[in-house]
């Protein structure tokens, strides 16, 4: 696929039954094809409601027809997009007409995401503007579509190349001047490179906090909802949801696997994991779930660790709830992303000396009582905070190439703070800095990461 230079076809809308389907095509030197179509030449850039014809002259559909001429395009190459009768059977007959007239230019099926790629490799779009297209396709919130619009529009990417160019400056000033050693501590005086680069590592740690929301709001947060059995799990998973989507009994280990469900706070996806009650048993099946909500708590963001207020005194409850705690893991309670929950407070009215502090929360699953305080802890355990001037969406490999030029960045200030300092290693660390970020944007990238990349798209886009 990246290196293939043939045309290529694909329904760029959903599968199935619609009033309007969509069909793309891009490649070089369209216009023969696109004349063949119709038995007319198009006006580029222009809508034309025209009939297209099957070999035997019979109508298959009438249609607009837009031709692009590269590369003045999203591809960068001809495009021509059809836009007919959204039938699944109208839509195969098109596809199968074009692909017979454009055999002898090699017409060949899109594979996922060859439209993005091509527009990438024309220098259309950067890197990051490409995963923006997916991530705005993909987007759970009015939110997360926002900022995958602001990201598609440029807002990450500039921020990005600004960064580079900063680095880029410095890096021609350190440089130039490693042939004249004996001018280095003046250099580092007149050309402020202490400053410079606080400035530079300043600006990274905005972008650093920056990709991380942006990150949750593609993402969401995992959050996992554990505790001993008929502490009420499913009864706040059904009030979070808004739907019973779990089912509520007095039976202990009704919930026998994992329930999932996604909802969304202020914008940011939670996808909320009701796990089975963490307790001892012989029930080979109820075992197998518990088992299963172990390893959901070792992969979560957040936990909210659920607590029977109507049993909070009971020295058995207590000890179930140590034993639990005991197996979380490490990370989350150093990162105190565990939220201690203390359900039932409809029933057990007033405050509780076991409830106190600042990683614990009263609620009623049955009244809704606290459910506004625990939607704001929720976004508090998950990172996220608003920014006034909208937020970029943002992928892991993103914060991670940030995180690198951050300690490229760090070794870069200890090489420059040294009694003597060692500027061709400076040189170096910012060097690495400024590929670090390139790859962000896609200034260097192995086919192997642009194929992974593309591939997650829809085929058409």
């Amino acid at each position: 696929m990246m290196t293939r230079k043939l045309p290529i076809i694909a329904l760029a809308t959903a599968p199935g039954k619609a009033g309007i389907g969509v069909i793309r095509i891009s490649g070089p030197q369209l216009l023969p094809m696109v004349t063949a179509l119709f038995n007319k030449a198009l006006t580029p850039r222009q809508a034309s409601l025209l009939t297209l014809r099957d070999a035997q002259g019979e109508s298959i559909d009438q249609l607009l027809a837009i031709y692009f001429v590269g590369p003045a395009s999203f591809t960068g190459e001809d495009v021509l997009e059809l836009q007919c009768h959204g039938g699944p059977q109208l839509l195969e007959l098109v596809m199968k007409r074009c692909l017979e007239l454009g055999k002898d230019q090699g017409l060949v099926i899109a594979e996922p995401g060859e439209f993005s790629l091509r527009a990438y490799l024309n220098n259309k779009i950067d890197l990051a503007q490409a995963e923006a297209i997916a991530d705005l396709i993909d987007a759970q919130s009015e939110a997360a579509v926002r900022g995958a619009a602001r990201s598609l529009q440029g807002a990450f990417s500039n921020d990005i190349n600004g960064l580079i160019e900063e680095i880029t400056q410095l890096r021609i000033l350190v440089e130039s001047t490693l042939d004249f050693p004996e001018e280095e501590i003046e250099f580092l005086e007149n050309a402020q490179a202490r400053e410079r680069l606080s400035t530079v590592m300043k600006k990274l740690h905005s972008l650093r906090e920056g990709a991380k929301q942006g990150k949750i709001l593609r993402d969401g947060i995992q959050l996992v909802l554990a505790g001993a059995p008929n502490v009420g799990k499913s009864s706040l998973l059904n009030r979070l949801a808004g739907e019973e989507v779990a089912i509520v009994t007095p039976i202990a280990g009704t919930t026998r696997d994992r329930i999932k469900e996604s909802i969304t706070i202020s914008g940011v996806p939670m996808h909320i994991i009701d796990t089975a009650g963490l307790r001892e048993t012989d029930d080979a099946v109820e075992r197998i779930g518990i088992e299963r909500s172990w390893g959901e708590i070792e992969g979560a963001d957040a936990l909210l660790f659920l607590h029977d207020l109507t049993r909070i005194e009971d020295a058995t409850h207590q000890a179930e709830n140590a034993s639990i705690r005991a197996r979380f893991p490490q990370a989350l309670i150093d990162g105190q992303r565990v939220l201690d929950v203390h359900n039932k407070a409809d029933s057990v009215p007033g405050p509780h000396g076991h409830t106190a502090g600042a990683n614990s929360l009263r609620v009623s699953a049955k009244t809704g009582e606290g459910l506004g305080d625990l939607r704001r802890r929720l976004l508090e355990l998950a990172g996220w905070h608003e920014h006034p001037e909208g937020v970029y969406t943002a992928r892991a490999r993103h914060v991670q190439a940030l995180r690198l030029t951050g300690e490229h960045l760090d070794e870069a200030r200890r090489r420059l703070d040294q009694t003597n300092p060692q500027l061709d290693l400076f040189a170096e660390e910012l060097r690495l800095a400024q590929g670090t970020l390139g790859d962000i944007v896609g200034q260097s990238t192995p086919d192997e990461l642009l194929g992974e990349i593309f591939s997650r798209f829809c085929i058409g886009k």
